[in-house]
């Protein structure tokens, strides 16, 4: 099976939707729409999720799960200062940045072995799945 773009489905169909996008745009001020653009896909092993994120280091990035809720930030700051000899400023100019990003994840990721990587602008975050099989759902039960 090759890796595909899954289309997300809120209606509660029979697969289980990866990555419900929780909406954080109350707390969000980019809900203009200049949140960063995201690619999710899939294969047997994983889901990946690419987010381009330009003009963010690696340190100014988090990446947490609480329960079953992925979030990513990422907040920036670049302060530039010009000053005459007289070290009077001559201008000032600053720039900040920040956005969350958060989403549902099934049940069947394995939450430990969970990765991340950034090159060139593009955070790679592969979620692994669980590789349990159908019996290691069935609870038996001894008659005593």
């Amino acid at each position: 099976m090759k890796n595909q773009i899954r289309r997300f489905d809120r209606s509660g169909s029979f697969f289980p939707t990866f990555f419900n996008f929780v909406n954080d745009d109350v707390f969000n001020p980019f809900v203009n729409g200049d949140l960063p653009a995201t690619n999710v896909s899939e294969n047997e092993k994983a889901f990946s999720i690419e987010l381009s994120v330009p003009g963010f280091n690696k340190e100014d990035i988090k990446i947490e799960i609480e329960k079953e809720i992925l979030r990513i930030s990422a907040e920036s700051k670049v302060e530039n200062e010009e000053k005459d000899d007289n070290n009077k400023i001559l201008r000032r100019e600053f720039k900040q940045s920040s956005f969350i990003r958060s989403f549902t994840i099934p049940e069947n990721i394995d939450t430990e072995n969970i990765s991340a990587s950034q090159v060139n602008g593009i955070l790679q975050i592969t979620l692994p799945k669980q590789m349990k099989t159908i019996e290691d759902k069935v609870k038996k039960i001894a008659i005593s």
